[in-house]
């Protein structure tokens, strides 16, 4: 079985545990894990590594991530969608033109934001969802996500909806968006559609279905070092490659500042190397290549 990541398609009304079930399953493997999950009435790109891949989730959990989102007015609740139970309603018309677009750029750059109680957050190592589904009281902190782009593509007024698209910041909840937004332009809102068209280099346009997964087998699964090209590359001399497996660190010239790094030698990717300044030294991070 080749090691690498699956672009897979999660449809509406699977979780992402069982997104990682189904890849299981149809590749007859265990080691399987997925990076950023999506809510199970979401849509869209769910990256899942598969055998040696899976310790580099990490790096790709942290990427940049695009959304498709529709909000409607007139209700708010307390999972941020339409599948929770309604905490605020209101007859109120849509919001005009202007004020959508202030609260739109209050929400846009580097904000507060806190999740909603229904979600993966985890509160003394038990999740805020599975609290909250027990009558338990949750108070989630707020945290500081970046909204890069947060652009209005169309607005219904009849259904009193909005169409979003939304580039943000690993940590982002959108279900917190359309709530918020809803806040700051005065009318209660939800968020009734949701679609991840992108989690870094993993795109909704290359994205594989369960049943394309099905079809392809063992080739829909990528080499590593395709969905890691947002870290900076570095080439180790091959005198150096055993010693980088072996997790000794290689003395280099020239690189400032410290950052992961995607290590290749001879062409083949070896893993991630931290570079580190004082010491002047490239240190294996993760090792890919065994």
């Amino acid at each position: 079985m080749r090691d690498g990541f699956i672009n897979f398609l999660k449809p509406p009304g699977m979780s992402s545990h069982d997104a990682v079930g189904c890849v299981r399953r149809v590749l007859g493997l265990r080691k399987a894990g997925h990076a950023g999950t999506l809510d199970p009435g979401a849509v869209g790109v769910l990256p899942i590594a598969v055998g040696r891949a899976t310790r580099l989730l990490e790096y790709v959990g942290g990427t940049r991530k695009s959304y498709r989102a529709e909000l409607r007015f007139g209700v708010e609740t307390d999972s941020g969608d339409d599948l929770g139970g309604i905490v605020g309603q209101s007859d109120a018309p849509m919001p005009d033109g202007e004020t959508i677009a202030r609260a739109v750029k209050s929400l846009t750059g580097e904000i507060s934001q806190t999740p909603p109680i229904y979600s993966a957050v985890k509160i003394g190592g038990r999740r805020a969802c599975d609290l909250a589904r027990q009558n338990a009281e949750v108070e989630l902190p707020s945290r500081r996500v970046t909204i890069y782009r947060l652009d209005v593509l169309a607005r219904n007024e009849k259904e009193k909806t909005l169409l979003l698209d939304i580039d943000c910041s690993k940590g982002t909840y959108i279900r917190s968006i359309c709530r918020d937004l809803g806040r700051a332009a005065g009318v209660p809102a939800t968020m009734s559609f949701l679609v991840r068209s992108r989690v870094g280099e993993f795109a909704l346009e290359s994205a594989h279905t369960p049943e394309e997964l099905a079809t392809l087998g063992e080739q829909a699964v990528e080499p590593p070092e395709k969905y890691l090209a947002h870290l900076p590359r570095f080439d180790l001399p091959e005198a150096r490659i055993k010693a980088f497996l072996n997790g000794l660190p290689t003395h280099i010239e020239g690189l400032s500042g410290e950052e992961s790094l995607a290590v290749f030698s001879a062409g083949e990717f070896l893993g991630i190397g931290r570079y580190e300044e004082e010491t002047a030294s490239l240190a294996p991070e993760k090792v890919y290549r065994l």
